[in-house]
């Protein structure tokens, strides 16, 4: 099967105002695409709107302001959608939050509020979307997880378990549309340079995440881009990354035993 093209195609990506998602949405403009830029930063997708329009790239982005764990912003996604002809090409759920510290000392908000955003919007946004991309005859969902959903570490419960969810849905979902003409892309980073760690939920004071070889979001949206493009079932992004899923599914004993060593047990 050729490769998909983005030029001409509409886009929906969401978490567009900062690191994987604004590159992203930079990435597939430049490459003649439309892009509905979803975030909850009304200012960071003016820049970045202003950004293109002055670059004069090709292509289109049209800014959405809103939370998508809010049905009224999932509304006015698809009423854009239905706008622009009621054929939808590309969905990247890619807007996502973290908390850091041992899950015994968390709330319960902590552990709802990382779901909500992690799993059960995009999973909404989804459903809600779908006839839109089976319109399309030739659309891709991309899920933006982590090699936190392959194998969990400690202070990370609730983001881990987030992602393992994501991991699992998306599977299923490839299954579910094998007939549909709709892919279903799982792109699964490492620590990525960005300021998603500026808006830790309830975190403990200090908090710090040990990387496992952090890419800029730079590369990480253009291994994205390039995962899209050539229909990958499933990517998983930097040496450090790799080094963990691959570990784990080789030696689980070893992996619990160096985990546990890393949490002081």
């Amino acid at each position: 099967m050729a490769h998909w093209n983005p030029s001409g195609k509409l886009a929906v990506v969401t978490g567009a105002s900062s690191g994987i998602g604004r590159c992203l949405s930079k990435q597939l403009v430049a490459r003649r695409c439309c892009v509905i830029a979803v975030a909850r930063r009304g200012d960071r997708l003016q820049e970045l709107a202003d950004q293109i329009g002055r670059d004069r790239a090709d292509g289109m982005l049209l800014p959405i302001v809103g939370d998508v764990t809010d049905p009224q912003t999932r509304g006015q996604i698809e009423s854009q959608v239905r706008s622009r002809g009621g054929r939808l090409d590309l969905l990247v759920n890619n807007a996502g939050i973290g908390g850091i510290g041992p899950f015994e000392r968390a709330t319960e908000s902590r552990l709802r509020k990382i779901m909500e955003v992690n799993f059960f919007a995009p999973a909404e946004l989804t459903r809600r979307l779908m006839p839109y991309l089976k319109s399309s005859g030739d659309a891709v969902i991309c899920n933006l997880g982590s090699v936190l959903g392959h194998r969990a570490v400690p202070d990370k419960s609730e983001y881990c378990a987030s992602k393992f969810a994501m991991h699992g849905w998306s599977d299923a979902l490839r299954a579910e549309l094998a007939g549909a003409s709709v892919q279903v892309t799982l792109v699964s980073p490492s620590t990525t340079r960005s300021e998603f760690f500026d808006t830790l939920v309830e975190s403990d004071a200090g908090a710090t995440s040990k990387s496992i070889g952090s890419w800029p979001a730079e590369r990480v949206a253009a291994a994205t881009l390039t995962a899209i493009r050539k229909r990958r079932a499933e990517v998983v992004l930097s040496v450090g990354g790799k080094l963990l899923v691959y570990a784990d599914r080789l030696c689980p004993p070893l992996m619990n035993w160096l985990l546990q060593k890393r949490s002081g047990q």
